[in-house]
């Protein structure tokens, strides 16, 4: 990086600058889309997960911003030098951690567009068609899950594209709170209780301390191998009564299609009945596996839903549309709307006070939001249903295909049972030496260094979780990019590294 020795510019005030010249920009734009081509060309070129040290892009940047303007193939030369290898590839075919975050050239340019045009949609006002193409593409996408029109637009419910699904629990949550507060008095916030299992995504629990929840009132239930992991209604039900036993107000109830250490499931039909014995709103958090559940053959797994209160996916994780994209829909958007609203006198319009348009700014943590629907919309016309439901289903055939590689071998286990297109194995230890526990403990500390060793080469990249006890990790097919050789290559790295630990181990 360099900049001009002279102030010239600062002296000249005439020097024409435009930061949205067409040109210039059309110049630029093809540049960066050529660059990401290449990129995606190339991606199985460079490892997987970013092999730098920490503190690396200092010693590459200078300590200050260039005074003066610097040539766009100048910038583009930094970034493939400086900032690519800094990169965990999140779109490499060869990326199976945490969940995916699929993306898509529809994505993409959707994203584009939502980006050129640069609108704030606080409320109808401000881009109508922001408000209007949000609210019919959540009654597509909500037909598409076959949610009850109680969820939809045309059945008084609604949907919102939120960013997070930690802001989609933060509003639901919160607007259950204040329903709550109301019927029971606003000083009583302390008797709260919310309640999710030991599975839940930490997304609950951070969401119950920014909404004020008493934090020793966040119950974590605990699970078992015996449930697969999912939450008991048993269990659920034996932590309510005895919070109402010690004068405690249960709350909330949050159970998961998918959880992210093993895509358990919890069973929502009979979760439900017991949240609405004791009045609880139920928010069910699907943010991985929902996606999945517009094919036929996954619906199942929210069987029930109609009788929660909430529900949310990530189209960002498994819907190839780019980060960020939450979609919540609510039977109620009433309740969101009377603990996120506010009505100042400079956003009052005629087409609010007509009761007429949605204001998703009153749907939302903050004021302002982003054109999101355009990149959904863009991936739902551009791909259709029956293709995006035959990308989910290649992505699951996948995962079978390497959980019957992982079960041929008998050095290998599969910890718990694939619901998706994530598979939970480990290495088994070598023979236990008769002391209790000690096996399991040999064995963890195994799959550790293996996991290890195996993202440290780059050629591929999981992640672990720890159930049970027991440390497993987690191979999670849902890049775009991925194809059948890919698993193959995974599994022969999973091979070669596990053949060379247990060498060293006997030698």
């Amino acid at each position: 990086m360099g900049s001009l020795n002279t102030n010239v510019l600062e002296s000249n005030l005439g020097c024409g600058l435009n930061p949205l010249d067409p040109e210039e920009f059309r110049k630029h734009g093809h540049m960066v889309i050529d660059f990401l081509a290449d990129y995606y060309r190339d991606i199985e070129k460079y490892p997987v997960r970013s092999q730098v040290e920490p503190g690396y892009l200092k010693k590459c940047l200078p300590d200050t911003a260039p005074y003066n303007p610097e040539s766009m193939e100048t910038i583009m030369k930094d970034i493939q030098t400086h900032i690519v290898p800094g990169l965990t590839h999140w779109q490499s075919p060869n990326y199976f951690a945490y969940f995916p975050s699929s993306g898509s050239t529809a994505g993409f340019l959707g994203e584009m567009l939502s980006t050129g045009f640069n609108v704030v949609g606080f409320n109808w006002m401000s881009s109508p068609a922001a408000t209007e193409l949000e609210t019919i593409v959540m009654d597509w996408l909500g037909k598409m899950l076959k949610l009850p029109n109680s969820f939809l637009f045309s059945g008084n419910g609604g949907g919102v594209l939120q960013g997070t699904t930690c802001e989609a629990i933060l509003c639901t949550l919160t607007a259950a709170r204040d329903r709550k507060l109301n019927e029971i008095g606003r000083e009583n916030i302390g008797r709260l209780v919310v309640y999710g299992s030991d599975q839940t995504h930490c997304a609950l629990q951070k969401a119950a301390q920014i909404a004020g929840i008493n934090p020793s009132n966040f119950r974590a239930v605990a699970t078992s191998k015996k449930t697969n992991f999912g939450l008991s209604p048993e269990s659920l039900t034996a932590a309510i009564v005895k919070d109402l036993e010690s004068g405690l107000v249960p709350l909330f109830l949050c159970p998961t299609v998918g959880t992210t250490s093993s895509t358990a499931v919890d069973p929502i039909g009979p979760l439900c009945d017991v949240a609405k014995e004791y009045g609880l709103w139920v928010h069910i958090d699907a943010a991985y596996a929902g996606s999945a559940c517009i094919c036929p053959e996954f619906r199942h797994f929210i069987d029930g839903v109609e009788s929660a209160d909430s529900f949310s996916f990530n189209a960002h994780k498994w819907f190839f549309t780019t980060l960020d994209c939450c979609c919540l829909w609510v039977k109620d958007p009433s309740a969101l709307v009377k603990s996120l609203s506010t009505n100042p006198e400079y956003l009052r319009n005629k087409a609010t006070e007509s009761k007429q348009v949605v204001d998703y700014k009153d749907w939302q943590i903050a004021l302002s939001r982003r054109f999101r629907s355009m990149k959904l919309w863009m991936v739902l016309r551009t791909y259709g249903v029956a293709n995006l439901r035959n990308f989910l289903r290649t992505h699951v055939k996948m995962a079978k295909h390497f959980e019957g590689l992982v079960a041929m071998d008998g050095r290998f286990e599969i910890v718990v049972p694939r619901n998706f297109a994530m598979v939970c194995f480990r290495l088994l230890s070598p023979a236990d030496d008769g002391e209790n526990g000690s096996a399991d403990g040999r064995a963890n500390e195994l799959n550790r260094k293996l996991l290890e060793a195996i993202n440290s080469s780059g050629r591929i990249y999981m992640t672990h979780a720890v159930v049970g006890g027991t440390y497993m990790i987690r191979f999670a097919v849902g890049a775009t990019l991925t194809e059948d050789r890919h698993v193959n290559l995974a599994w022969k790295v999973v091979k070669e590294h596990a053949d060379s630990m247990l060498n060293s181990i006997y030698s």
